[in-house]
């Protein structure tokens, strides 16, 4: 993801392909808690308590949160040979619970992702770019965030690229006219204890996944974000996108965990990916 500046999380984080891997990822090994010569065991969180609350009575989202079950203990175990944590730490859902169905992509679409070789789809990702990866980016990250809560008012701090996006609740509708951004135009509500964000005007340069899901102009996305207990955030997100898909997707309810952690200085600065990927690409294409 270029030339970066940040601590050992982007090495769990940067998705390696075949000839590129020697050139482009980066191999930092963290230290990992042990107990003489047994490294600890890495667990699912307990709830935790009640989720705390707001002035206005709304449950208080604020926190780091982590991609997983068990906070940022469980990615400095990853980098560990053996990943010493139980299956239910590492997962968002269980799909056996909560099944996660595939988009429904338009034939032209599908056959679109399906053309690009892996190198095209690593020269097309907005983070190999030094782009945001925009909304809905909590579906695809290993990296934290930090949620700051307040009365009328959502901040999120991205780790990744060091983005930030604010989002007003209460009333309200989207801008007339909305020019396309990376977080889109967004407005927000509660429906009880649940934060509902809707999302217009999306950027088409960014993407839904880290597999090609690239999307329209006409991109409708709707995330809810409860916090049920204390240490847990569950995100759920729906797709619309009628120019992409044959019907509207919708992600299982996926869990983040509290850290107490803090977000790291991440930039992406002088991009050398791009141009091994675009050698790599060169050399492909020759050889057809």
């Amino acid at each position: 993801m270029g030339r970066v500046v940040m601590n050992w999380r982007l090495s769990f984080s940067v998705r390696c392909i075949g000839a590129v891997a020697a050139a482009i990822c980066m191999i930092v090994t963290p230290a990992l808690a042990q107990h003489g010569n047994t490294i600890e065991r890495i667990h699912k969180l307990a709830p935790g308590g009640s989720a705390p609350r707001t002035t206005d009575g709304h449950p208080d989202l604020s926190g780091v949160w982590f991609p997983n079950s068990a906070g940022q203990a469980l990615n400095a175990a990853r980098l560990v040979g053996d990943d010493p944590a139980d299956e239910d730490a590492r997962r968002q859902f269980d799909p056996k619970v909560t099944p996660e169905g595939k988009p429904s992509f338009q034939p032209w679409a599908a056959a679109k992702i399906k053309a690009m070789t892996s190198t095209e789809s690593q020269l097309e990702r907005p983070s190999v770019n030094c782009l945001p990866r925009g909304v809905p980016g909590m579906l695809a990250t290993a990296y934290p965030i930090q949620l700051v809560s307040t009365p009328g008012q959502l901040v999120e701090l991205v780790e990744l690229n060091n983005n930030f996006r604010v989002v007003r609740i209460g009333g309200g509708a989207h801008t007339k006219n909305p020019d396309p951004l990376f977080n889109g135009d967004a407005i927000a509500h509660w429906e009880a204890n649940t934060l509902v964000i809707d999302t217009i005007s999306l950027d088409e340069r960014t993407w839904n996944d880290l597999n090609g899901w690239f999307h329209s102009d006409q991109e409708h996305v709707t995330e809810r974000i409860s916090r049920p207990s204390k240490n847990y955030l569950v995100y759920q997100i729906t797709i619309d996108d009628p120019k992409v898909l044959t019907k509207p997707w919708t992600s299982a309810p996926r869990r983040w965990s509290l850290s107490h952690d803090i977000l790291q200085e991440y930039y992406c600065t002088e991009n050398y990916e791009i141009e091994e990927l675009q050698k790599i690409r060169d050399k492909e294409s020759r050889g057809k």
